[in-house]
């Protein structure tokens, strides 16, 4: 038995982000955004709480290392 497959609405949660527009979006380099979206797939939702947990990270990292 074939399983049905999913059919994704444009601009759904399931499809991914552009690296362009997601760097744009949370003030990312276009490397780090990159980085963040290979390894978080194509959820959006999981993809926008990375990039917030890394800038949290590097303002934390700026307080303490400055």
């Amino acid at each position: 038995m074939l399983k049905p497959q999913r059919v994704l609405d444009p601009g759904s949660e399931g499809d991914p982000y552009a690296v362009a527009f997601f760097a744009d979006k949370h003030g990312l380099s276009f490397k780090a955004a990159e980085v963040i979206l290979v390894c978080n797939g194509p959820s959006q939702n999981a993809c926008d709480a990375a990039a917030r947990a890394f800038l949290a990270a590097l303002d934390l990292r700026g307080r303490y290392h400055t």
